[in-house]
């Protein structure tokens, strides 16, 4: 128990510091990703009004349509594109990145790179 309160405390501290550098604006809201070991989650934040733009998740119909797995790197690319075209819908065409405190590698890194696939600038 000790060691995975400790593992969420690092989570916590680098989330932390990761958004006291970056913050969503009308003009460049925030991509916030939040994984979990079999689930993953993407909204488009303005934080200057305080309001999500749009969201995605691996356990929502749009994704269940495509038959992946949210805890694999294919299943993350596929959530990257959909809330790339859900942003792109609703108007917003460049983010700020949030990577939520995880590292920028596997499965964060194929939701960047699919929501760039569907025209998303960051």
């Amino acid at each position: 128990m000790k060691k995975l309160k400790a593992k969420q405390a690092g989570l916590r501290r680098r989330h932390t510091r990761v958004r006291g550098k970056i913050s969503g604006t009308p003009a460049r809201p925030r991509l916030c990703i939040t994984r979990s070991n079999s689930n993953m989650y993407a909204q488009v934040i303005d934080d200057v009004a305080g309001k999500t733009i749009c969201a995605v998740s691996t356990l929502g119909p749009d994704f269940k349509a495509t038959e992946k797995n949210g805890a694999t790197v294919d299943g993350a690319a596929a959530l990257g594109s959909l809330i790339g075209k859900k942003a792109i819908e609703s108007g917003v065409t460049e983010v700020v990145f949030d990577r939520g405190g995880n590292l920028y590698h596997g499965r964060i890194k194929a939701v960047a790179d699919g929501a760039r696939e569907a025209g998303l600038k960051f």
